[in-house]
Formats: structure tokens, C-alpha cells, sequence
């Protein structure tokens, strides 16, 4: 048995044409959403496998500066973002006078909200495809009872209940339901994909900046213990290695 769409289309009522149009927005929506959270996810994740690499060197040489010119000088990465402001947070701090201690635990609450507003971001949109996936049955139901509303007002027009009168309006009906379907259920299916993948991706922001606040925590005990000089972090006291060694 064919469907022809655009005949139904053509038959349907302006009631159950509304609900058509609604479940369409309702789609183009969820696909716009997925586009734009696929390529932010795979560019976001991209820029950070290569910002890692470039600046790791410079952390474990206990370089702040430099890695955090690093981190300004690249665009469109999360990770690049959010370690961005922990090391401003802690080289500020200690060129304000605070000891290395008192930056470090600054710098762990600024990353603290900054992860919340990461998440935020990450999570743009996604309440489209959870509210689609959760509404659009409902929506579809909704086209269906009026189109057996249609179907009734037809039986009343032509004073009879025959299959060949109501049988199409009927079909209609059932077609806006199946549609109501097809519409939810990839939105929840692509919903619980991406929230997996957000997910994973958070874990590792959250990762990345604990193994810095580990770094500038140790490198505070150091401080404390009378091991870091100014020779050694340079680029926190203005002070060039020639300089500093007199």
C-alpha cells in the first residue's frame, strides 16, 4: 500500500495541518541542534588534543606565562578557555603579592565556576531535543484526535458512518501519530548520544584542570618550603634568567 503525503497534506484540515507544521519546526530544531553540537564537540575536542601537546612542556617547566599566552593564543577550545583562567587567576595573584598557597586555592574557585559555565555551554540546546523527544507523541496524539474530530463532523455532513466516508480521515489521523513517533524517537536517541559525549568531554576538562590546581598546589608546598626562587619562575617576577642570577 502507497502513501501518497501530499495528497493527505492536500485532504488534511487546517487543525491537524497546524500539528504537521508544529512537529516540522519541531524537527528542523533538533537537526539544527545536533549539527551545531557535533561540530563544536569535534572542533572543541580537535583544538584540545593539539593545545595539550603544545602546552605541556611549558607547565611542567613550571612556565605560568608562557602557557598562558599559549591558551590566549587559541580560539574556539574549551579546554584552552578554562585552563586559561586558572593560570591568569594564580600568575596575577602572585604578581599582586599573595603567596603561591593563597593563588592556588583562588585559582581553584575561579576554575569552579568557570565549569559551570563550560557546562552550560556544552549543553546549549539540548533541552530542544529532550523537550521534542518527551512532547512530540503527544503532539502527533493530539493530530489524531483531531482528525477524528474531522472524521466525525464528515459522518455528521453526509449523514452516514460508511468506511468510504471516514476512511481517509481516519488514515490522516493515524499518519500524524506515526509521524509524532518518527520525530521523538531519534530526538531521544541522539539526546542520550550526546549527553554521553558531553559527558565524557566535562570529565576531561574537570581532569585537566585538577592535574593544573595538583601542579600550582605543588609548586605553592615548594614556595613554601623555601625551594622556588625567583630564578626559577621568572616569568612571575618580570625577572629574565640573566637577571636573576645577578
Amino acid at each position: 500500500m502507497e502513501i501518497n503525503f501530499l495528497e493527505l497534506w492536500e485532504r488534511m484540515g487546517m487543525p491537524v495541518r497546524s500539528v504537521v507544521i508544529v512537529l516540522t519546526l519541531q524537527a528542523l530544531a533538533c537537526v539544527t541542534v545536533v549539527i551545531d553540537r557535533l561540530f563544536v564537540l569535534f572542533q572543541s575536542a580537535a583544538k584540545a588534543r593539539s593545545f595539550a601537546e603544545l602546552v605541556q612542556p611549558a607547565l611542567e617547566k613550571r612556565q605560568y606565562e608562557k602557557a598562558l599566552q599559549l591558551a590566549n593564543n587559541v580560539k574556539g577550545s574549551h579546554l584552552a578557555t578554562y585552563l586559561a583562567l586558572g593560570l591568569r587567576t594564580f600568575t596575577t595573584r602572585v604578581r599582586a603579592g599573595d603567596a603561591y598557597d593563597r593563588a592556588a586555592e583562588l585559582s581553584r574557585r575561579a576554575l569552579e565556576r568557570k565549569g559551570d559555565a563550560v557546562s552550560r555551554d556544552l549543553n546549549r540546546g539540548m533541552n530542544v531535543l529532550a523537550s521534542t523527544g518527551s512532547t512530540a507523541p503527544f503532539v502527533g496524539l493530539l493530530g489524531t484526535v483531531l482528525g477524528i474530530i474531522n472524521a466525525f463532523k464528515l459522518i455528521a455532513a453526509e449523514g452516514s458512518g460508511g468506511i468510504g466516508t471516514i476512511g481517509a480521515a481516519i488514515g490522516e489521523a493515524l499518519v500524524v501519530t506515526g509521524y509524532g513517533l518518527v520525530v521523538a524517537i531519534p530526538s531521544v536517541l541522539i539526546f542520550n548520544y550526546l549527553s554521553t559525549k558531553i559527558a565524557a568531554y566535562e570529565a576531561g576538562l574537570i581532569n585537566a584542570g585538577s592535574e593544573l590546581l595538583d601542579q600550582l598546589e605543588i609548586a605553592a608546598q615548594d614556595e613554601s618550603n623555601g625551594l622556588a626562587t625567583d630564578s626559577a619562575h621568572p616569568e612571575l617576577t618580570g625577572a629574565t634568567p640573566a637577571s636573576a642570577l645577578g
